[in-house]
């Protein structure tokens, strides 16, 4: 179907299986499949997950590969998220749905875009692939990296990709099958199957893109989905990479903080200055504050403590302490905030000493230059353990 989009002698165009890992493949799912049993099938990314195409063209491969079998889709694709939002909202926008037979997980160019540091992306991964595999362990995982120009770039240079070996790395270590179509759509650039800027266009990929990561997905589930005659026996999970991964990563009530009078809460939040949002992230309870010197406090049991707000073109500083510990300082406004109120997570600590713990927040008197404000509107705090 691709040589149709974009024509290519059958000798130059070069193979998919470079470009996948089969290691311990698909058992569990296979083998209710094999059996005509009904199946959930859940989709964890960022735009390029929730975005019409490859996800689409999946649930349609399946359903008619497996017409005996009923398919139950979790489509729990959000734009602009990375693995540190994942496994933060693993439970409630995947788990929650149900057993899950089959997860596929991407979060490599949204890592890169937001700038998550490495170690929090293993401890992140990590921690879904173990989040998931407690929850049922009989789940399938998938893990793909996709591409964008900076890694066309990394890959120029004889590099890989700091998010592409992070999502190798976990995969590897927990044999589940995955997926480099960074390399893949870099090696055949180069190789002069299709162009980037003519056939791809972008990260978001053009249909010519979407079509190109659905068929090598589709190669991948061809293997993956062989057919297993005996009933496989549980995944036994290994000792982890790093025991301070957010394994148990859940959202907190934002009611459950104890604020000053300054701070509003809302029910049915919605932007007021016209700016777009993102799904999920609109009419939800949001707790805001706009003035400097606005304070709260949030005891929790936990290993990691973070908060996700909306940033938009009025989003402030805040400061922060962890136990009474000296206080930091965040800048809430990114790059987009002058567009939309972007889900933004932050994570003030990523490995405390497991117990109780108070964290302290307060609106900085300081903001970022481009900012017209001191906002801060918070709609989960979230923690792990």
């Amino acid at each position: 179907m691709l040589s149709m989009i974009f024509p290519v002698k059958a000798q130059q165009v070069l193979p998919v299986k470079n470009y996948l890992t089969l290691r311990s493949g698909s058992p569990h799912i296979s083998y209710k499949l094999y059996e005509k049993q009904d199946c959930t099938v859940a989709f964890l990314g960022g735009s390029i997950t929730f975005n019409p195409g490859w996800r689409n063209k999946v649930c349609t491969y399946l359903k008619e590969r497996y017409p005996d079998s009923r398919f139950h889709f979790v489509a729990a694709g959000i734009p602009s998220l990375g693995s540190l939002p994942h496994a933060f909202r693993l439970q409630r926008d995947v788990l929650d749905s149900g057993q899950v037979d089959l997860l596929f997980l991407e979060a490599a160019v949204n890592d890169h875009a937001n700038n998550t540091d490495s170690l929090t992306q293993i401890r992140a991964l990590e921690g879904i692939v173990r989040h998931a595999r407690t929850s049922n362990p009989l789940m399938d995982i998938i893990m793909m990296s996709f591409a964008d120009p900076d890694k066309n770039t990394c890959y120029s240079q004889g590099r890989v990709p700091a998010e592409v070996a992070n999502h190798e790395l976990i995969a590897a270590h927990y044999q589940l099958p995955s997926l480099n179509l960074a390399k893949e759509v870099h090696d055949k650039i180069k190789n002069k199957e299709f162009d980037w800027k003519k056939d791809f266009k972008d990260l978001h990929p053009s249909p010519f893109g979407q079509e190109l990561y659905f068929a090598s997905l589709k190669e991948l589930l061809g293997l993956a989905l062989m057919p297993h005659h005996t009933d496989p026996v549980m995944a036994t999970l290994p000792s982890p990479l790093d025991s301070a991964n957010f394994d148990a990563g859940a959202y907190m009530d934002i009611r459950e903080a104890k604020t000053d009078s300054t701070w509003h809460f809302d029910a049915d939040w919605v932007p007021a200055d016209g700016l777009a949002t993102r799904p999920g992230f609109v009419h939800v309870p949001v707790l805001s504050a706009v003035k400097p010197g606005a304070d709260l406090s949030l005891e929790f049991n936990g290993t990691a403590v973070g908060m996700a707000v909306l940033s938009g073109q009025d989003a402030g500083t805040v400061s922060y302490s962890i136990d009474n510990s000296p206080s930091r300082e965040i800048d809430l406004y990114t790059p987009w905030s002058m567009e939309l109120h972007l889900p933004w997570y932050i994570l003030f600590d990523g490995n405390i000493k497991a117990g109780a713990h108070l964290l302290k927040i307060k609106l900085a008197n300081s903001h970022n230059p481009q900012s017209k404000g001191n906002a801060c509107r918070i709609v989960y705090f979230f923690k792990n353990r």
